[in-house]
């Protein structure tokens, strides 16, 4: 039997689990720089990870929560929608004042979102780093494999055939 095909596959598994592994990493290198350089603190009040600078994906989901919560409070719980429906009613009645400040509201609710739109972005840029480097981790592992039954397999191929000429 030919071997050959096994030990190139390997070969290959281990250049791809390589690549693979290097491309993670310089993904998730290039996640932290960029969310380090926005000099971004989880917010005291945060339950988890309360001051920590935002530079991974925990203190970046952290931020991304209090972020809700933050925009939760400073509108009364009402999301943007709501608010859209209120501003038309308080500018249907004249109240200028009112629309003004819901609208002002509804600022507020729809920066919060595109923020923490930002930050899980980089969340799940992280998790996809962790997949790749994960995934080359195990191509690497079965390419080192391939290439180790490679140079078995025909011992042993051998070895069999020698015991049935024997027989």
């Amino acid at each position: 039997m030919n071997f050959k095909p096994a030990k190139v596959t390997g070969i290959v598994a281990i250049v791809a689990g390589i690549i693979f592994i290097l491309a993670g990493g310089v993904t998730w290198g290039l996640i932290t720089s960029n969310l380090a350089e926005q000099n971004i603190t989880v917010a005291g009040d945060s339950k988890m990870l309360p001051g920590d600078d935002v530079n991974g994906p925990f203190s970046a989901f952290a931020e991304a929560q209090i972020i809700d919560e933050h925009a939760m409070t400073a509108t009364e719980g009402r999301t943007y929608a709501e608010l859209g429906g209120l501003v038309k009613e308080a500018e249907a009645a004249g109240d200028t004042a009112l629309a003004e400040e819901l609208q002002g509201q509804r600022t507020t609710v729809m920066n919060a979102s595109f923020l923490r739109a930002s930050l899980f972005t980089s969340v799940v840029a992280y998790g996809v780093a962790a997949l790749v480097m994960g995934l080359g981790v195990i191509l690497a592992v079965i390419g080192w494999t391939f290439t180790g039954l490679a140079k078995t397999a025909p011992v042993t191929v051998v070895s069999e055939r020698r015991e049935r000429m024997a027989v």
